[in-house]
């Protein structure tokens, strides 16, 4: 049934260097629920290990968790990539692996890189530097993620850096996105006016939260769907099938 579902894509846990420690599965999981938020998508920075903890914490609660990772490409643009399910994820996770930076992280100027399990519990550290820049460039990373059934967003495209406008100053015409993110600052109607760059893009709208308060209180996109899955947010951001982003 057709009905409208509340969404946040954009979502960062503790594993970030730069979120709170407060961003935990759990915490996560029970924040979407007292907000009434439907859908949500976890991006951690080059890396996904708390994704799968989430999708466990969410288990029964009515809380989707789309598995997602935000990249860094070599030219310092953030982009957002989701897919439909862990295994796709998990293909692009060793691809990313593969062209990580090869530095290790500095804790103490950056932040700890903490992997949890469901029920919130310690169970590692990433050591190796996650707040950097990839070997690879937009065009291969939106090509991978497209091969794996997945979609690529160019994140917060309204921020003065690592978005793709303002690096490059404009969207490269091979990089293959689905749609184009803005964030708390600007207003998905008023973003195409004030930056022209975007073009006719599907415009989304997410927390980029790493902090419990700004996921409570960022913006959050709502799409017109039939079930809470990738498949049908790919056919929201082309408005096809009465699937449709409600403005």
């Amino acid at each position: 049934m057709m009905r409208r579902f509340v969404a946040d894509l954009h979502v960062h846990s503790l594993l970030s260097p730069c979120a709170a420690v407060e961003m935990t599965p759990r915490n996560i999981v029970q924040t979407a629920i007292n907000c009434n938020i439907d859908i949500i998508a976890i991006a951690d920075h080059n890396a996904c290990d708390n994704v799968w903890a989430t999708i466990e914490a969410a288990a029964g609660t009515g809380v989707s968790v789309l598995p997602g990772m935000e990249v860094e490409t070599k030219e310092e643009v953030h982009l957002l990539t989701l897919f439909d399910h862990a295994e796709q994820l998990k293909s692009f996770n060793e691809y990313i692996k593969a062209h990580l930076s090869g530095r290790v992280n500095d804790e103490s100027r950056f932040g700890a890189q903490i992997i949890v399990d469901s029920n919130d519990d310690f169970v590692g550290i990433r050591e190796d530097m996650l707040l950097a820049s990839l070997t690879c460039g937009i065009e291969e990373v939106t090509a991978e993620v497209v091969a794996r059934d997945g979609i690529c967003i160019a994140s917060h495209v309204d921020r003065p850096v690592y978005s793709v406008l303002s690096q490059l100053g404009f969207i490269p015409e091979d990089a293959l996105f689905a749609a184009v993110e803005v964030s708390r600052r600007t207003n998905i109607q008023a973003a195409p006016k004030l930056f022209p760059g975007i073009g006719q893009m599907p415009i989304i709208t997410s927390s980029d939260a790493h902090y419990l308060d700004d996921f409570m209180n960022g913006p959050q996109t709502v799409f017109y769907l039939d079930q809470p899955t990738l498949v049908e947010i790919k056919q929201a951001l082309n408005n096809k099938n009465g699937r449709k982003i409600v403005v």
